[in-house]
């Protein structure tokens, strides 16, 4: 039997199948990839509504992640950079900080910022010494605590962990009590030092449609829901039954799979509403965080201060709720133009579209960074990957769809050398 014979089956088209699907093919294979809607892509995605470029959720590609310089062409994205810092609103004034070091332009914003204390600041910059020089595996062998109880441990002072690094990474962690494992900080914190945020300048979704059509040798089941997978067979929605050698779960397993129905994965969730407004209060590609407590909002971004493919009529502001209070719909809009106005001084804006999305992040322990392929084998013929597998992140997506397409090419090549 010829590795092209061989059927193996990918579940899902979000990024981790699509690596894996790369990996397959790279070996001389011939996979399928079965994905429930219309387009590749997963959590990530682009829509453009009224002449405007809306990515599902707020999400940024951070350029020092090691699995996508390996498997994307940055320069073919066409990535626009965020610069190094952020706007703080807080008492009504609005306050730049980041690292002078990387962009000069924020030397004095930062200097003369108000937020935290000169300690603070010396602080900042032992830390990014330190996870300069820690690596990786370092990072995800290290005992878990919370973010929280790191920053305490480090000496930060209470102003900074609120105004800062309470509504920046509540925006990454989709938490906002910063109870996210110490790890994952120390991981993105890292990444921010080392590369940029930047976005492809057709919106997020130009990553999984680079990874798609880079493809030569898959085969895509559009518009197909998978309801089970067995060890040596796919069932379909309206009854039918795929023969699979090997399969791939790169989505949720715990409702395919008889044996993990008790071991579903928990998500965090958030909502991102997108608003026109005349004008722009953030001036530079930087994040807003509002720094008050009680807020609904967590952070807003112009994504019109990067440049999009399609010209704007106006100015593109997202706005991302991590904790929605219960609210829902108009009501939700509501309140958050009434945030708007109030702390960040934006009284005009016409609300476009709203994003609900439940499974936003996975929640996850005992975060790891890497995985051998073998452990990725759940059952005789069944893989899992995707970022559940490893941690909450797009680096993560793309080593567990790497390593699950590894170990079935480990075997398949031990069975056609037995079979020789």
């Amino acid at each position: 039997m010829k590795k092209q014979d061989f059927k193996i089956h990918i579940i899902g088209a979000g990024v981790s199948g699509l690596i894996a699907a790369t990996v397959l093919e790279q070996n001389g294979f011939f996979p399928v990839i079965i994905e429930a809607t219309d387009r590749v892509g997963g959590r990530v995605k682009t829509d453009t509504v009224d002449r405007y470029q809306l990515d599902h959720g707020f999400q940024v590609l951070l350029t020092a992640y090691p699995a996508a310089q390996n498997y994307l062409d940055f320069e073919a994205l066409d990535l626009q950079k965020f610069l190094p810092g952020a706007a703080i609103f807080k008492n009504g004034k609005q306050l730049a900080i980041g690292d002078p070091l990387r962009d000069f332009s924020l030397l004095f914003p930062t200097l003369l910022s108000g937020v935290g204390t000169l300690s603070d600041k010396i602080k900042i910059l032992k830390l990014n010494s330190k996870l300069k020089t820690k690596t990786l595996s370092d990072i995800f062998s290290d005992k878990e605590q919370s973010t929280l109880s790191y920053l305490k441990q480090l000496g930060f002072s209470s102003e900074i962990i609120g105004d800062f690094f309470s509504p920046f990474f509540s925006g990454i962690f989709l938490e906002n009590k910063l109870e996210t494992s110490s790890r994952m900080f120390e991981f993105v914190y890292k990444m921010f030092g080392e590369g940029y945020a930047a976005l492809p300048k057709s919106g997020i979704e130009e990553i999984p449609k680079q990874l798609a059509n880079n493809l030569k040798n898959t085969t895509f089941k559009f518009n197909t829901k998978v309801t089970s997978v067995k060890d040596a067979e796919i069932t379909l929605e309206d009854n039918t039954k795929l023969e699979s050698h090997y399969s791939i779960v790169a989505t949720d397993a715990s409702s395919l799979i008889s044996n993990l129905k008790n071991q579903s994965t928990e998500w965090k969730s958030c909502d991102t509403l997108y608003f026109e407004t005349e004008n722009r209060v953030i001036k530079k590609p930087l994040i807003g965080l509002v720094a008050e407590p009680g807020t609904l909002i967590n952070n807003i971004f112009y994504h019109t201060s990067l440049e999009t493919n399609i010209i704007p009529n106006k100015e593109l502001l997202s706005v991302t709720v991590v904790e929605n209070q219960n609210l829902k719909g108009e009501d939700l809009t509501e309140r958050v133009k009434l945030e708007l106005k109030e702390h960040c001084g934006i009284d005009s804006c016409k609300f476009i579209k709203q994003y609900s999305i439940p499974m936003a992040l996975p929640r996850l322990d005992n975060l790891q960074y890497d995985m051998l392929p073998s452990e990725t084998r759940l059952t005789t013929n069944i893989f899992l990957a995707g970022d559940t597998q490893l941690n909450g992140s797009l680096n993560a997506a793309m080593i567990s769809g790497e390593r699950a397409a590894l170990s079935v090419v480990e075997i398949v090549s031990n069975t056609i050398s037995s079979n020789r």
